[in-house]
């Protein structure tokens, strides 16, 4: 599975309203503990839109995102995407499917399946209802931002040691091609950057630092390429997930400027971010080397 390990803080899963394991009920247990399945169309949210994200209803831990949530018309919530390492994939006990559980407390929550092409990531996490809670958008304390500053190994090793940070994937974004591989990236003919995706608490830190960091770790004067590596994959470019988060980008930019850097950063609104191959994930610290072409220079 294409996805880095969320380290998951402590005082993250208390916050959320389940974040003790809590005593199921029957119910619950015949599907959560013993691998059931809830009849089609008759869970709490098969047809549910609201802004959030659901957790564990054994752990409280996070799962999944509603912006990640689509119809896919099967009877039970599907999503095409899960919160980085929040989801286990095991091979079912009837040989065929692959079966899905809460990595951090091993709940089943249903099976994913690949290859149908529902949705541009084509994939469909199939999950019980009650396997989940859901915690509204204004009770969370997470948000996410999408940078690309040159190879991602580096930016990702920086942006993994700033406060509130909770997880930082590497993986491409911005171009024309579905699910491109590193091979296909580095040709240069999809359009994609090397990006990371940051999930950082808002209670410890915020969008405006995060970004001013980044501003920090690489220089975004340098155009299509970062230091040794050339390319238009190593192009500098926010992708922002919000109106608010542009205008953030908009004014260190300026102040920037303002200050004589002759800024090349670009700014998009966020698309699909295609997780890395697994190589790509936490280079830096598996390899016990340091980046060769980022490094940190105090701008603000």
């Amino acid at each position: 599975m294409r996805k880095i390990i969320l380290f998951l803080m402590l005082f993250l899963v208390n916050y959320m309203i389940m974040a003790q394991k809590k005593e199921l009920t029957a119910d619950e247990k015949q599907v959560i503990i013993y691998k059931g399945t809830e009849r089609p169309f008759t869970g709490k949210y098969y047809d549910f839109k609201a802004k959030g994200t659901y957790v564990c209803k054994q752990c409280g831990s996070p799962l999944y995102r509603s912006e990640d949530k689509f119809d896919s018309r099967c009877g039970w919530p599907s999503f095409d995407d899960e919160i980085p390492g929040a989801v286990k994939r095991v091979p079912d006990a009837d040989g065929r499917r692959t079966e899905i559980v809460c990595a951090h407390c091993g709940a089943h929550l249903g099976h994913v399946f690949t290859g149908e092409g529902l949705t541009p990531k084509n994939t469909r996490h199939c999950v019980n209802s009650i396997s989940m809670e859901f915690i509204p958008a204004e009770e969370l304390k997470i948000d996410t931002a999408i940078f690309a500053g040159g190879c991602f190994w580096g930016v990702e090793y920086y942006m993994k040691k700033a406060p509130g940070v909770l997880a930082v994937e590497s993986g491409y974004i911005g171009g024309k091609v579905e699910d491109p591989s590193y091979e296909e990236v580095c040709e240069g003919n999809t359009g994609h950057v090397e990006a990371v995706r940051v999930l950082f608490d808002t209670s410890k830190t915020d969008y405006e630092t995060l970004t001013k960091l980044f501003f920090e770790i690489h220089d975004p004067t340098q155009q299509d390429h970062q230091g040794p590596d050339y390319g238009e994959q190593y192009r500098s470019e926010i992708f922002y997930n919000s109106p608010e988060q542009k205008a953030v980008a908009e004014k260190l930019i300026q102040e920037l400027k303002e200050k004589g850097y002759a800024v090349v950063t670009r700014l998009a609104p966020a698309t699909t971010f295609w997780v890395a191959e697994d190589y790509h994930q936490n280079y830096y610290t598996r390899k016990r080397t340091l980046p060769y072409c980022h490094g940190y220079t105090r701008r603000f």
